[in-house]
């Protein structure tokens, strides 16, 4: 029994996601406590909960304490059953987060499995949104795998405070190989993608968002392709993702739209956050170097990547996924380099 202390350092759902994921697919048992201890509501919320179900349901394990404000849980995994999974979130819970929980374990499936979530928030506060998710995360993976890793299908949209997002996943069973991500490369294309409900299309805030994004960008002449899109939602709400594709990475960052900011602001912010990453030269943003960790300790060989910083989200991650996987991380400067 693996024994982890979700009060560590960084003290987050993050622990939980790492901890049972990983569970999953060494097959040892694990014992999480002092769940989210640190945070102003301590213990499961909808989101971890479904997730931790789900994965119980694709490994056939047994879980115990999986309660809504229980601060810890018992996870026994069982053999992998390629099945499709059903998640109905009856909040506006992160569809991402619940995702973060379920891709690693799914990779090592017999067949692909569907995951379809009805309910949750595609785009909310706190967690990744579904574009950069797509558009960076997995694509990044993708350069692990050689292969498409999962498709996402968003059949509806959901924002915080009502969710009501409907979204389809299929993911790919893949061998991961090892990573050396050390040089960006030349700049090739930047891509914005704002998008908005259609409670929103009259104030034109898709269109706002991106001209708040060119206020920054535009004075610096890149080369700029944007995506503006309405959709049907249960409530208001917005979101924008900058995406910039060099040579070797991607690297991405994302905003939401927030009563009393502007749209203009919420573009402005999204791209002062991606010039900041721009500055460092990294091929990894502060967010995907914790998030790529767990599939760095599972595929063979040594693996190593560049990123903009290290965060505690990322020394908290390392410090989980050594519980499991028998290597070593090693950090030196910014640069992360994991030896088995």
């Amino acid at each position: 029994m693996i024994e982890v202390n979700g009060g560590y350092l960084e003290s987050g759902g993050q622990i939980l996601r790492t901890a049972v994921a990983l569970s999953a697919v060494s097959g040892k048992p694990c014992h999480v406590f002092a769940i989210r201890k640190g945070r102003p509501k301590p213990g499961l919320m909808r989101q971890h909960l479904l997730g931790i179900r789900a994965l119980r349901e694709l490994y056939q394990g047994r879980l115990e304490g999986d309660e809504l404000g229980s601060e810890e849980i018992w996870f026994y995994p069982a053999e992998i059953k390629s099945k499709d999974i059903q998640v109905k979130i009856e909040t506006a819970g992160s569809i991402t987060l619940v995702l973060q929980t379920l891709i690693l374990p799914c990779l090592q499936a017999p067949r692909p499995v569907k995951i379809s979530f009805k309910g949750g928030a595609t785009d909310t506060f706190f967690s990744p949104s579904c574009d950069y998710f797509r558009y960076v995360f997995l694509k990044i993976l993708e350069k692990m795998a050689g292969q498409k890793i999962a498709n996402i299908e968003i059949k509806r949209r959901g924002f915080y405070p009502e969710g009501g997002a409907e979204v389809e996943v299929l993911v790919y069973p893949v061998a991961l190989k090892p990573i050396s991500l050390t040089e960006r490369g030349s700049l090739k294309k930047i891509t914005v993608i704002s998008g908005a409900s259609e409670f929103l299309k009259e104030k034109k805030v898709a269109e706002r968002q991106v001209a708040g994004v060119k206020e920054v960008l535009g004075k610096l002449k890149l080369p700029i392709d944007q995506n503006l899109e309405y959709y049907k939602t249960q409530c208001p709400g917005s979101q924008i993702n900058i995406v910039g594709e060099f040579e070797n990475t991607i690297i991405g960052t994302d905003n939401l739209g927030k009563l009393g900011k502007s749209a203009e602001e919420v573009g402005r912010e999204v791209a002062q956050n991606f010039l900041e990453e721009g500055r460092s030269n990294a091929p990894l943003d502060k967010h995907l170097a914790d998030q790529i960790l767990p599939f760095m300790a599972l595929g063979p060989g040594q693996s190593k990547v560049s990123v903009s910083e290290i965060t505690n989200h990322c020394k908290t991650n390392i410090w989980v996924i050594e519980k499991f996987i028998d290597g070593k991380f090693e950090i030196k400067d910014k640069l992360i380099t994991w030896s088995p």
